[in-house]
């Protein structure tokens, strides 16, 4: 049984296979969409942002 996945642009329900050179997406058009807004920086991974150093100036670990 194929693996039915949801393209990432569209939502259009896709086959995960071989045969889909596009995939996880459904088309050329849904990929280039995609990594537009990648190149747009329109995605952002969330940072936690750690002190760089405790209070006695040494690395923290």
């Amino acid at each position: 049984m194929a693996t039915i996945v949801d393209c990432p642009t569209c939502g259009t329900k896709v086959e995960w296979s071989e045969k889909n050179k596009y995939r996880p997406f459904c088309s050329e058009r849904c990929k280039q969409i995609d990594l537009g807004a990648w190149a747009e920086e329109k995605y952002t991974i969330p940072a936690v942002n750690l002190p760089l150093e405790d209070e006695g100036n040494k690395p923290v670990q």
